[in-house]
């Protein structure tokens, strides 16, 4: 059974990573197009062609979304994701051709591998010929290759994270997400309400992953003297980007409003969540012509997103000499 984004009619997604830099991109494609909405929140955004998907903008549907790493640089992999699609004469009519639209978020991940490889153009390229309707790979891969959580301390305590995802059937409407976690804070399981993954206590002497005192607990440190005083020197290297998508009908207002109430399950999933280290941005897809109310749909966004944030980090293995919740 495909519980993950690809189970939304329409949908397919690929990824291409380097594994010995720790960095990659996966892509999301649309190829019959999809109306596309956008909410960015947090401090610290990087990002391409999310002006176009608000209302009163010209421009309704996309033909794909790229998350990727390498930061700013990253952003480079869009273009080999519009070669893919113009090749195949997918895009915006412009009379003279077809201008594929493929919006894109970039995470940090140049500290934990090697800051001089980046996602390109190429590796772009081959995200899309990697695309499938199969489910979903998660953990590191793609986008969440070098993707790390919970860095009040720097890199030096936080823990590797990675790219989830998760769907849900809704009677025959589909809501799916995909989130590659590079989160300032510490991933929370709504379920437990315990963290899972995040900043580690400095210990003397080895210590259980996941064991009591392991974690630090961001949110509480930050009521400490050592949490206010951190903060001057946490890592600027946050951002946790993502998709959510459904085979409902929505106009542009509504696909921005379900990206908009996806927000909500990043805070349920990450604590805390959308500060001025943290670049987070989420797209919405509306694929299909089913007919649903636009509130069910946002609410079950923010659920498969919150699903998959734990399921990036559960996925998860370790990498860059960080530990993971899988050991």
């Amino acid at each position: 059974m495909n519980n993950t984004m690809t189970a939304v009619p329409g949908i397919r997604v690929g990824h291409a990573q380097n594994d010995e830099a720790l960095t990659g991109c996966t892509v999301i494609v649309c190829e019959d197009g999809a109306v596309g909405g956008v909410d960015q929140r947090g401090g610290a955004p990087g990002t391409r062609e999310t002006d176009l998907l608000r209302p009163m903008h010209l421009v309704e549907k996309v033909h794909a979304v790229l998350l990727t790493g390498g930061s700013a640089f990253g952003l480079d992999a869009a273009t080999g994701v519009m070669r893919y699609l113009e090749e195949r004469k997918i895009g915006f009519n412009v009379g003279v051709g077809r201008v594929p639209i493929v919006p894109a978020a970039v995470l940090f991940d140049l500290a934990l591998g090697r800051a001089d490889v980046r996602p390109d153009a190429a590796m772009g390229y081959q995200a899309c010929g990697n695309a499938t309707t199969t489910a979903v790979s998660e953990g590191n891969v793609g986008a969440g290759c070098g993707a790390s959580v919970g860095k009040i301390f720097g890199m030096g305590q936080a823990m590797k994270s990675g790219l989830g995802t998760a769907s849900v059937d809704l009677g025959g409407v589909i809501v799916g997400a995909i989130v590659a976690v590079n989160a300032f804070g510490d991933v929370i399981d709504p379920q437990t309400n315990h963290i899972i993954a995040g900043a580690r206590s400095v210990q003397r002497g080895p210590i259980k992953v996941g064991s009591s005192g392991y974690f630090a607990d961001t949110l509480a440190t930050l009521r400490s003297f050592i949490g206010r005083t951190s903060m001057g020197f946490a890592t600027r290297s946050n951002m946790v980007i993502g998709v959510v998508a459904t085979n409902a009908r929505l106009s542009k207002e509504e696909a921005n409003k379900v990206a908009q109430m996806a927000h909500a399950g990043l805070a349920r999933a990450i604590r805390p969540a959308h500060t001025m280290l943290d670049g987070d941005t989420l797209f919405a897809l509306s694929t299909g012509d089913k007919k649903a109310d636009v509130n069910i749909v946002g609410a079950y966004a923010a659920e498969v997103f919150a699903q998959a944030i734990v399921r990036a980090v559960r996925a998860a293995k370790p990498a860059g000499g960080l530990p993971a919740i899988t050991e």
